[in-house]
């Protein structure tokens, strides 16, 4: 594994780490307060939030799994690894919303008050104010490092601010003398925890079923083409994450050129799109003669 690649995934396990501590404050402070004055959609909020700190611990083991070098039976590296551990976060975020849909069903039929105070709101103001801090910040590093894992995981703290502006929706109307919003908005909570599941699940399915990575073929072609020696290029094809992109292609050279004369165009096209593609690890080209 290079410098630069080692740095990344040390920077995303820091990052991770970080925010696991303020996912769970977060989290400890809702569901506490929520219990203690019956109110379950802030309870259904704080559960929310402890699922984003038990995906940063998913995440640490996705990275943990992703960082290994190339080995014999994994010649392409790891790297997918923190893809499919994305996907156990989308999993996650389904078995969380599903709970919280029968919780909600449940409190239809139940007659507490839930307890709407001063304090209350104090504890929503201030914890969608760290989770926005953290849906910023994590998004922005993702986007910089290239990481699934973090993008994935601010989708799914996005989400909990979404669901906390709920709640703080709800603690005003109830106390303008409507319980009945509390089981509502808990209902309302999972089905935007849905959402940031499906949201997620389907980002990771692209990578993991190898959806094209660079769409403009004209992009490589340019490049391909920029080459002495190469007369035509076709057969394009990409897949794999953004920070490690595959791509395969045919190039046509004159029938005449010799083997290792071919084989430095070919050294020379991989070099071309390494440099004018950023993400790009791999480049197999297959090359026939020009007829």
């Amino acid at each position: 594994m290079t410098i630069d690649q080692e740095k990344r995934f040390s920077q995303i396990k820091r990052i991770l780490l970080i925010i696991l501590v303020l996912n769970w404050g977060v989290a400890l402070a809702k569901i506490a307060y929520g219990f203690a004055t019956h109110f379950t959609s802030m309870m259904a909020d704080g559960f929310h939030s402890l699922s984003d700190g038990a995906s940063n611990i998913i995440g640490l083991i996705g990275i943990t799994l992703a960082r290994r070098p190339p080995d014999k039976d994994h010649p392409y590296g790891h790297k997918k690894y923190e893809t499919l551990f994305s996907l156990v976060i989308a999993g996650m975020l389904f078995f969380v919303c599903f709970n919280l849909l029968l919780e909600g069903i449940k409190r239809f039929h139940s007659h507490a008050i839930p307890q709407v105070n001063v304090i209350s709101m104090a504890v929503m103001l201030i914890t969608i104010s760290v989770n926005i801090f953290v849906m910023i910040y994590e998004r922005r590093e993702g986007k910089r490092l290239n990481s699934d894992i973090l993008i994935s995981d601010s989708m799914h703290t996005r989400a909990d601010i979404f669901t906390s502006l709920s709640v703080i929706v709800a603690m005003v109307v109830i106390k303008l003398g409507y319980p009945i919003l509390d089981p509502i908005v808990t209902v309302m909570i999972a089905f935007f925890i849905a959402h940031a599941a499906f949201s997620i699940a389907k980002q990771s399915s692209r990578v993991l079923c190898d959806e094209i990575v660079i769409s403009d073929d004209k992009r490589i072609e340019s490049i391909v083409m920029s080459v002495t020696g190469v007369m035509a290029c076709h057969k394009i094809r990409t897949r794999g994450r953004q920070d490690d992109i595959y791509v395969d292609l045919h190039v046509q050279v004159s029938p005449d050129m010799h083997v290792d004369r071919a084989h430095d165009v070919c050294y020379r096209i991989e070099d071309a799109i390494k440099k004018g593609i950023s993400g790009v690890t791999d480049v197999v080209i297959h090359v026939e003669p020009k007829k």
